[in-house]
C-alpha cells in the first residue's frame, strides 16, 4: 500500500521566457518502510522533489499525497504540523547549532514534537552516547552527521528525507552512515528517501527512481537489496 503518491506533479520557477520547469509531470508511488534512492545528475530535479514532498515548496500543478493527506493543498499551519511530526530531514551539511552540545542539538528537535524519542536514545542508536557532551566543533564530519541523523530521528518521523547525506564524508564514514540509515529504516519501518548522484549506492535500495531534466525516466523495484557493507564505489 503506497504511503507516498505523486500524481502529475510539475514545478515551475519564474515566468515567461525565464521560467524553469524543475519538475515535469512526475508520477510515482512509494510504499511504507521502503528505502528509496533518487538518482540523477546535478540540476536534474532531485532536491526540488524532496522539497515538494517535505512541504518546503509548493507544486505548480498536480498532487502530492502522504498517508492519505494531500500535502499539495495543505495550509501553512497544516504544513508546519506535517513537517514537525511526519518528516525528518538529513542534509549534506549538518546544520548543527555550534554553541549547543550534541545532546542539546537533538533535544531541541525532540521538544518540537508530541511523541518524541528521548534524545539520549536517539544518540545511542547512532553510536554517539559517549560524545553527547561535545560541541559540533569537537566532532568529526561523520560524528556531526550522526548527530544530525539522531536529531531527525528524535522527532519520531514516519519519513526521512536525506539530501546527499554522505556527500561530505569519506568512504569509510559514508558507508557507516548508509548502513545506519538502512538499518534504522528497517527496524522502525521508516520510509527513507535519499538523494545521491552516486549510482553505486542504488543496489542497497528497495526502489530506485532515476530523474533527468525534471522527469522520472525509470522507476525500478529491487527485490533483493544489498547490504550497505557490500556496496563499493
Amino acid at each position: 500500500m503506497p504511503i507516498i503518491e505523486f500524481s502529475h506533479v510539475s514545478k515551475i520557477y519564474g515566468r515567461g521566457q525565464s521560467a524553469v520547469r524543475a519538475m515535469d509531470d512526475v508520477s510515482f508511488s512509494i510504499c511504507e518502510g521502503e528505502f528509496c534512492v533518487l538518482l540523477g545528475a546535478s540540476g536534474a530535479g532531485k532536491t526540488t522533489l524532496l522539497n515538494l514532498l517535505g512541504g518546503m515548496d509548493a507544486v505548480t500543478s498536480g498532487t502530492i499525497e502522504f498517508d492519505g493527506k494531500y500535502v499539495s493543498s495543505m495550509t501553512e499551519r497544516q504544513l508546519t504540523e506535517y513537517r514537525r511530526h511526519d518528516v525528518g530531514f538529513v542534509f549534506q551539511f549538518y546544520n548543527l547549532i555550534p554553541n549547543l552540545t550534541a545532546l542539546e542539538n537533538v533535544e531541541i528537535a525532540a521538544m518540537l514534537c508530541d511523541d518524541p524519542i528521548p534524545a539520549e536514545d536517539a544518540l545511542k542508536w547512532v553510536g554517539m552516547t559517549e560524545r553527547a557532551g561535545n560541541f559540533p566543533a569537537q566532532l568529526s564530519g561523520g560524528e556531526q552527521q550522526r548527530v544530525a541523523i539522531a536529531r531527525a530521528l528524535a522527532k519520531n518521523p514516519r519519513m526521512l528525507l536525506c539530501d546527499e547525506p554522505t556527500g561530505a564524508l569519506d568512504y569509510i564514514t559514508g558507508k557507516a552512515v548508509l548502513k545506519m540509515l538502512h538499518e534504522l529504516g528497517r527496524s522502525r519501518k521508516t520510509t527513507v528517501l535519499m538523494i545521491t548522484h552516486n549510482s553505486a549506492i542504488a543496489p542497497m535500495a528497495d526502489r530506485i527512481l532515476r530523474i533527468q531534466s525534471g522527469k522520472i525516466i525509470s522507476d525500478e523495484v529491487n527485490d533483493n537489496p544489498e547490504k550497505a557493507d557490500e556496496i563499493e564505489w
